[in-house]
């Protein structure tokens, strides 16, 4: 399987930046697509942003223009840079991964990392 793990969440003021990292291990070769969700408190799970192996991307309209996700195969870690925050991307921000493994389809999550933005 594929085990993720965030960091670089913090507390930052409006109109401020962070930088997430998500380190993958494990079945790296097995991962097809990876991608940032987020959870604010009483909110559902939202897609922030995803990226393929093929670099392609797709983002949430709430953050189109202010984040960038991207992924360095080399050093096995997807990362998310946040720009111009607000209080409303304040959530727990989780890693995700899809890929397959012995013609079975999953989906992992890693634990998770805090972001607030203050007013």
């Amino acid at each position: 399987q594929v085990l993720l793990v965030e960091s670089g969440g913090g507390l930052v003021q409006a109109g401020g930046s962070l930088r997430l990292s998500c380190a993958a291990s494990g079945s790296i070769v097995s991962i097809n697509v990876m991608g940032w969700y987020r959870q604010a408190p009483g909110k559902p799970h939202e897609l922030v942003a995803r990226i393929t192996n093929g670099g392609s991307t797709n983002y949430a309209d709430s953050v189109k223009g202010r984040f960038t996700i991207s992924r360095d195969s080399a050093k096995n870690t997807l990362y998310l840079q946040m720009n111009s925050l607000k209080p409303e991307d304040s959530a727990v921000y989780h890693c995700a991964a899809e890929g397959t493994i012995n013609k079975s389809d999953y989906e992992t999550r890693g634990q998770g990392t805090q972001v607030t933005v203050s007013s």
